[in-house]
Order: structure tokens, then C-alpha cells, then sequence
């Protein structure tokens, strides 16, 4: 390494078990290589003091390699000295952003993010070890490599000695499991009693069982001293016998749990090896309970508390409080009783809907006699030629109905256990909206889909305003081209609208239907000295000679077919002028919109259905004028001038 550092070891090796139950897989932390973090006494976050210096992290074939390097801080220089001394053996990392097997070890680590690198007296992780010191300005022959003991202890090799390799097998190294599977039965009962009592029990029993403790030592005395064998027992027999029968009764109440049982019932247990600690501790705390409790919360993988999300997985690590307190937030509760549609802006429908002209049968023929030709015009007589008759043509044009429909069903087991609204009428309630949307849309735009969907809305049973028989719709091109900007797009089709006026044959006032883009780049219009053309949508129907402007929401993007002399061209639609007074819907009895419901039996589901049959089609010429822009493939107004 380029960089000094004062020692390196194993900060974690994977698929060894810890002392919490969790094995490290490999690869776990490969992403962590060449990240520098902190290094930490025994995992002391809240105090700027316990940190020691910085470790860099290096990934070796699955595990974690860290060099570490001291500060000049005075605890900085302290452990610098315990470990050069071989106090300190054991590196242990704290970790967030866990990925595991499942909620609770024991479990597998799949991933996770190395936040800092601690000195400990004792790791989690059985393979956990400063195997590395560096003496600076001394010579080469000070220099030491210290590999982890198993029961041996530390063993120190100098460089001119031949070392094994940093990497040992995982084979040879004592687990923590295999320490404790080493404890007799006796001594396992005799640790769980106490460490059990200790966790679980309140503070005053606690000190309740630190006075017992106290009181047993002499009972055990007194009793020794005082209780006589009988004649036919010797005090050897007896002292053996008594030690056999309390160990089984204290079996017997207390040790419902190993505690080297790794998070049994989600509860963190303690290792063999945390036991000296947990008294060296007690003794400057005052407290074994207290030295107990601390050793549980300083712990990093080995005794975290987390967080989890909805599915159980945990994710971060909480410091204090408690954890999973959002479990105890009260229900969030929905603003409305019922759940809102994100639907279209379909104000445009009921001006369409109930604009328009309705007869009681289906089946509409439009008749009519064009007298429009020259040839129908009344003419001079001159005295001695002959009378000549008029001629004139009929036109005629039919349109049958189609069926539009709206289906839907549920489970009844779902419409009984919805109980906060009533999830029927809501379900009816979207089904009217939507198919009064799509006759609405098939009426004045077509309803989009190809000829080959069987789902077709067809223009021959309702005819769209939109591209109707240029007998019934006049297409009026909208002068602008690909360069023009907004501003001139708007003028371009004021000048449009007002200048075709004079061909539209239609009801009375009639109603411009387009776009948000197109009514908007109208309202931006300014004068030379900036002032608002059109202050009011009312304003620019005025302007336009409309009853009111209507936008509709479908139209954005919507193309129209335009003959340009034996082909057809589509071009960018920009709306239509219509009286909807001059479309005439025709329905038969029976076939109005009408709602029916069914239920199967056999599925134990309930069925909806929302029908109409009707037709419809403008019935008076030139009613309409449909505008297009003319001399650019997309006409959407842009922003700017």
C-alpha cells in the first residue's frame, strides 16, 4: 500500500456464523472495496472523541481486508498502543442497508454497506482479526505480523520469520457455536439463568437479584454447614446429590431459552465470549443489568435494532426510542368516502350530449333537394323561345345504429367486506362517465380506434362532426407553417375561423370546439404595447363569432384525413364549429341507455352492464366547419413569438 497504515486485519470473512446468528455471504460487501471510513472504539458513534483514525476497506475473494491508521488524538494513540502491544485483537464493522434472508436471524447477509470499522474487545465475527502491525521509524526487524489465535491466543511472527498466509482456511478457526457446543449442559443452564434473569427481568428485580445473589452465597454456606448427612450418607454423597437436584429444578423454571441459542424468538442472545466484558463492565457501571443492557445496544451486526418496511425486510438501524414505532400511528383515514377518479377534463361532454337532437327511432334518413345549381335558378322568359324546365338534384343519406356497452363485474365475497362506501353505485357511477365520454367523443371526433378492433365505434352508425360528408362539413385549412410561432399560429386561425363564417349553414349561434394549446395561444394575443387582446374566453368568442369556445381534452394530437387530389394527406386538426342542435341521436324504445345486473351462481360474482343502441349523424348542410393546419406536419402551438 502506498499509504502508511498502522495495521490491517480481517474486518469481517463471509460464510462464517456470528454470535447474532447472521452469516456474512460472500460478496456481501464487495462494492465497500477502496472506501475509506472511520475507524471506532467498540462502535461509539456519539462521541467525536472515540474515534481513532480511518480504515480503508479492500475486498479479498468474498471478504473484507481493512488497513487501519491511527490519529494523533489522545485515545488515537492509546489504542495505537494496545494494539502494537497486542492488547487489542478484534475488528468488528458496523453496517446499514442490510439485505437478509429473512426478518430475523438466524439469517443469511446478502448485502450491505460498510459504514465504519471498530476496534472491539471481542467480535461477532468469528473471523474478525488484526493479523497486521506496523511499528513506524523502526527497523525492518521490529516489525510483526499478528495472526488470530484460536485457543492459543494471539501468535506474533517477525519479519524475518516465515508467517503462514493472511488468508487461513475457515476449516481450521473455532466458531463461537462450536465454543459454546463445548460448555457442558450444567454450565450452559448456569449462564442462561443468569443472563435470562438479567435481560427480562424490571429494574427492581433486578436489584432484588443482586441482593438474592448476596444472600445465596451464604444459604449455601449455612446450609453446608448446618444440614447433616444421615448415617447411612456421606457429606461427599450428599453435596452431589443436592447440586444435581437444584440444577434440575432451576432447569426446570428457568431455562425456557438457550441464550446461545442465536435470536431465539427474535430476542438477541449472547456469546461465550462476550462474558468477560459483560462483568469487567458491570463492575464500573454498578450494575450487571445495566452491563448487560449496553452490551446488547453497542453491538453492530451482532445486537442491532432495526427498522423494517411494509414486507418485513429490515432496513435501518434505530439508535434510540424505540423500533417500529409506526406500528402504533393510528390509521391514515381517506379524505373522501369514496375513492376519486383521475379522470379526463369531460366538461366538453354534457355540451355535446345534451346539445344534441334526439328522435325516437334508430334508423334516420336524411332527404335533401339541392337548389343550389344553376340549373335550378328561376329564368327571364323571351317572347317566341320555349319554356325550359328547372333541374335540380335530392340527396339522401342513411344511418343505422350500434350498440355501445360498458361491462363490469365483482365478487360478492368484495362488494360485503367493503363496508366504508358503497362500492356498487361507485362502480355504476364510472361506468355512466365513461359512456357518455365515448359516444360524446365518437359524435364529434370518432373514437380513434382502427377499423380492425372489435371494440370499433363505426362512423358509418355514428358519424363524427369532425370529417363528415363535405356535404355536412366543410374543411377550412388554417394558413401556417413549421417556422411560424405561436402568435402567428393564433392570428392565422382568428383570420380562419371569422373569414369561413359566411359558409357555415348551420342553427344559429354556433359553438368553436379545440384545444387548451390553441385557446391559449389566442389568450396570450397582445397589442404593440403589450396589452391583452382577449382578456376572457367570452372575449375571444366574440372575436371568433361563436357562442362560446369549448376545449376538448381527446382533440390534443388528433389528425384529419384531407383529400389533396387522388391521395389523402393527414393533417395537425385544430377543432370544429358545430350547433349540436344540427346532430340528431337516434334511439329506439328499449334501446336508451339502460343498466342491468346479473349474478352467477356458480362464480358467486356480480355482474354490470350499461347499454345503449343508438345512431347519429349531422342532418343539415354545411352545419359544420372543420379546421386544419395546412402547410406543416405539427401544428401545436409553441411557445414564444
Amino acid at each position: 500500500m502506498a499509504k502508511k497504515w498502522d495495521f490491517s486485519g480481517w474486518a469481517t470473512r463471509s460464510n462464517r456464523r456470528c454470535s447474532d446468528g447472521r452469516t456474512i455471504k460472500k460478496d456481501a460487501f464487495k462494492h465497500c472495496d477502496g472506501m475509506t471510513v472511520p475507524l471506532v472504539w467498540n462502535h461509539r458513534h456519539n462521541d467525536p472523541s472515540e474515534v481513532l483514525g480511518h480504515a480503508l476497506l479492500e475486498a479479498r475473494n468474498g471478504d473484507m481486508y481493512a488497513y487501519c491508521s491511527f490519529n494523533e488524538s489522545r485515545n488515537g494513540i492509546e489504542a495505537k498502543e494496545l494494539v502494537r502491544h497486542g492488547d487489542i485483537q478484534s475488528l468488528s464493522i458496523y453496517a446499514n442497508d442490510l439485505k437478509q434472508s429473512s426478518k430475523n436471524p438466524p439469517c443469511d447477509v446478502y448485502h450491505g454497506t460498510i459504514r465504519e470499522v471498530s476496534l472491539v474487545l471481542a467480535g461477532a465475527n468469528p473471523g474478525a482479526f488484526i493479523d497486521n502491525v506496523l511499528v513506524h521509524g523502526e527497523e525492518i526487524e521490529d516489525e510483526a505480523e499478528i495472526f488470530h489465535g484460536d485457543e492459543e491466543g494471539l501468535v506474533l511472527y517477525h519479519a524475518e520469520d516465515d508467517g503462514e498466509d493472511d488468508e487461513r482456511d475457515s476449516d481450521d478457526e473455532e466458531s463461537v457455536d462450536d465454543i459454546i457446543e463445548s460448555l457442558s449442559d450444567k454450565q450452559k443452564a448456569a449462564v442462561g439463568v443468569l443472563i435470562n434473569q438479567l435481560v427480562h427481568s424490571s429494574d427492581s428485580d433486578t436489584k432484588k437479584t443482586d441482593d438474592e445473589d448476596e444472600e445465596l452465597d451464604d444459604e449455601d454456606s449455612d446450609d453446608t454447614k448446618n444440614k447433616k448427612p444421615s448415617s447411612e450418607e456421606s457429606d461427599d454423597d450428599y453435596t452431589d446429590e443436592e447440586e444435581d437436584t437444584e440444577d434440575s429444578e432451576e432447569e426446570e423454571k428457568v431455562m425456557k431459552h438457550n441464550v446461545f441459542d442465536t435470536y431465539e424468538n427474535g430476542s438477541p442472545a449472547l456469546s461465550h465470549s462476550d462474558m468477560e466484558i459483560i462483568f469487567k463492565d458491570a463492575k464500573k457501571l454498578g450494575s450487571l443489568k445495566a452491563a448487560v443492557e449496553e452490551h446488547l445496544e453497542s453491538g453492530v451486526l451482532a445486537h442491532a435494532v432495526y427498522n423494517h418496511d411494509d414486507d418485513g425486510n429490515p432496513t435501518t438501524i434505530q439508535e434510540y426510542g424505540m423500533a417500529d414505532i409506526r406500528y402504533l400511528f393510528p390509521d391514515a383515514k381517506t379524505i373522501n368516502p369514496t375513492p376519486e377518479f383521475i379522470k379526463r377534463d369531460n366538461g366538453w361532454v354534457a355540451e355535446v350530449i345534451n346539445g344534441t337532437h334526439h328522435t325516437p327511432f334508430s334508423r334516420v334518413k336524411s332527404m335533401f333537394a339541392d337548389i343550389t345549381m344553376e340549373e335550378a335558378r328561376a329564368k327571364g322568359y323571351t317572347k317566341g323561345k320555349r319554356k325550359t324546365e328547372e333541374v335540380f338534384s335530392l340527396l339522401k343519406r342513411s344511418t343505422d345504429p350500434q350498440t355501445i356497452y360498458k361491462k363490469q363485474k365483482l365478487d360478492r365475497d368484495d362488494i360485503i367486506d367493503i363496508t366504508d362506501f358503497d362500492v356498487v353505485a361507485w362502480v355504476k357511477a364510472e361506468m355512466r362517465v365513461m359512456l357518455d365520454e365515448e359516444v360524446a367523443r365518437a359524435i364529434l371526433i370518432d373514437d380513434g380506434r382502427p377499423s380492425s378492433s372489435d371494440d370499433k365505434i363505426f362512423p358509418e352508425h355514428i358519424r363524427p362532426v369532425y370529417n363528415d360528408d363535405d356535404l355536412y362539413t366543410v374543411k377550412v385549412p388554417v394558413a401556417i407553417s413549421a417556422s411560424s410561432t405561436g402568435k402567428q399560429k393564433a392570428k392565422a386561425l382568428i383570420d380562419a375561423v371569422i373569414r369561413s363564417r359566411k359558409e357555415y349553414k348551420g342553427s344559429g349561434n354556433p359553438t368553436f370546439f379545440t384545444t387548451e394549446d390553441w385557446l391559449t395561444e389566442i389568450l396570450l394575443l397582445e397589442d404593440e404595447i403589450g396589452h391583452k387582446l382577449y382578456k376572457t374566453e367570452a372575449e375571444v368568442a366574440t372575436a371568433l363569432r361563436v357562442s362560446k369556445v369549448v376545449t376538448v381534452e381527446p382533440m390534443e394530437g388528433k389528425k384529419i384525413a384531407i383529400k389533396s387530389g387522388t391521395s389523402t394527406v393527414e393533417k395537425d386538426f385544430i377543432g370544429v364549429i358545430v350547433n349540436m342542435k344540427d346532430y340528431n341521436i337516434g334511439t329506439n324504445r328499449g334501446g336508451q341507455t339502460t343498466f342491468f345486473d346479473d349474478f352467477d351462481i356458480d362464480y358467486n360474482q356480480q355482474k354490470y352492464l350499461l347499454e345503449t343502441r343508438l345512431s347519429g349523424a349531422l342532418i343539415r348542410p354545411y352545419s359544420a366547419l372543420s379546421f386544419y393546419a395546412d402547410g406543416t406536419t405539427s401544428s401545436t402551438p409553441s411557445d414564444g413569438e
